[in-house]
Formats: structure tokens, C-alpha cells, sequence
């Protein structure tokens, strides 16, 4: 994992405090680039012979690394674009984004894609300029409508094209519980994944949502800019897209 340069020291008073949580990720998620599967358990020691010997218990199978791993490089390369999001579902687990206890975002990652240079000019060009990201925090109304309440400056993605990176925050962010961690993506960014580390296509099971606008097939148009940044804005997030995850997650401090 990279570490973004920014200071980190903001972590430590936190684990002190409170409990650290890993909003956006899903049970099985590992936060760095690993194998596709764990390693099977080492066999239990046969117990000494003897008409008392007692068997050793046998190893615990790894389990299976459910890890987003970015479309990009592919064909064709995927990437977020011109949006706010935030992921609805990954298969049981519902409501990953959502902020169980309140506290404090101390930091964010991102796993992010490794693009060619050709896919680099491809999104600068159509996307409105190179790729950046931040975190956003809403607060959930009615009929899909959520309230920017903060986000996090934006963050220059290039350097960690292929890695995936942490970037601690200088100030650390207020949510309550119930608010949505999203990430918001005014020009491009490759981290879009349509499968698992082990390789698994994401199904109907899996879905996020996009502040772009149902009226006059919106959802379908991913080169209008639609990120949600004024702050107290209401928008709503009709658009729900399956199949697919957003590779970020929040590190959030809870309150004692």
C-alpha cells in the first residue's frame, strides 16, 4: 500500500479515542493487492501415540479475497467519471458507506487502476482534465435526496495509478451516524471495478448509486459533469448502476 505524503501523526490521538472503522469495505476485503485466495491452513500435529493420544485439530482453510480490483487496465478501460457515487450493496452486505457510529474520517483510499497512456490522453481529453478524487459526506433525506455536508480536498491521482494509496486528512472530518461517505470524481478516475481478486464478475447483487439525473436518459450520459461539490446542496441520486464497485473506503474514528 502507498501512503500518500500528508501528516499521519492525526491518526494516533484517534485509535486512543475511539474504535477504528473501515467504512466502504465488505466482509472478505483485504485493503492491499494480494493473491486470489488465502493460503490453506497448516495441518493439526498428530497427538503422541499411546492409547491417550489425542489428535490434533486440523488447519482453518484462507478464505476467498473478495478485494475490487479496478477494470484498467482492460479493454475497454473503465473509469468513474464526472460524478459523486456511493456503494449501495456488495452481495449480503448492505449499506457499506454508511457511518455506524459517529466520529471522525481521519483518512480515505483508494485502490486506483493502472492505465495506459493512451486510455491517460483518452479521459484528460473527454473528462475534463487529469484524474482526481475526494471523499464526500451526505446526509440521507427523502426520495434519494442527500445533503452535502463535507468533503475532503481533492487529491491528484496520477502518482498512484496502479497501487493502492492512503491519504490521510491535515483536518479530520465530523460525521454522524447515518451519513453516507461517497467519493466525488469531477474529472476521471480508474477505479471501477467489474470484478474480485479471485476474478469473479460483480452481478445484480452488487450496486452504487450516482448523483447524475434520471430525466432525459441521465444516467446514461457519463461525460456531463454532475459531481456534487457545493456544500448544503440537495441532490438526488436516482441513478443506480449493478454490477459494479467504487474502490475507496474511509477510515473513521468513533466517538467514545
Amino acid at each position: 500500500m502507498a501512503l500518500a505524503t500528508a501528516v499521519l501523526a492525526v491518526l494516533v490521538p484517534g485509535t486512543a479515542l475511539g474504535t477504528l472503522t473501515e467504512v466502504g469495505t465488505a466482509p472478505g476485503d483485504v485493503i492491499t493487492y494480494s493473491a486470489a485466495t488465502g493460503a490453506s491452513g497448516v495441518s493439526g500435529v498428530s497427538g503422541v501415540s499411546g492409547s491417550s493420544g489425542v489428535s490434533g485439530a486440523t488447519g482453518v482453510t484462507g478464505s476467498t479475497d473478495t478485494s475490487p480490483i479496478p477494470q484498467c487496465p482492460g479493454l475497454p478501460c473503465d473509469a468513474v467519471t464526472q460524478t459523486t457515487g456511493f456503494q449501495v450493496k456488495v452481495g449480503p452486505a448492505n449499506s457499506i458507506t454508511t457511518v455506524q457510529r459517529s466520529g471522525s474520517i481521519v483518512a480515505w483510499t483508494a485502490t486506483i487502476g493502472a492505465p495506459t497512456q493512451d486510455d491517460i490522453t483518452f479521459f484528460n481529453n473527454l473528462e475534463g482534465g487529469t484524474a482526481e478524487a475526494g471523499i464526500a459526506v451526505l446526509k440521507p433525506g427523502k426520495h434519494l435526496e442527500y445533503s452535502l455536508v463535507a468533503q475532503s480536498p481533492l487529491v491528484q491521482l496520477s502518482p498512484y495509478f496502479g497501487d493502492t494509496a492512503q491519504f490521510p486528512l491535515a483536518t479530520s472530518i465530523p460525521v454522524m451516524k447515518g451519513e453516507i461517505i461517497a467519493l466525488t470524481v469531477p474529472t476521471w478516475a480508474p477505479m471501477f471495478a467489474l470484478s474480485n481478486a479471485a476474478g469473479h464478475l460483480y452481478g445484480k447483487f452488487v450496486s452504487w448509486r450516482s448523483s447524475r439525473q434520471k430525466a432525459n436518459k441521465g444516467c446514461t450520459v457519463t461525460s456531463a459533469q454532475t459531481a456534487q461539490q457545493s456544500l448544503r446542496s440537495t441532490v438526488q441520486y436516482a441513478c443506480l448502476y449493478q454490477g459494479v464497485r467504487l474502490t475507496y473506503s474511509a477510515l473513521v474514528v468513533s466517538t467514545p
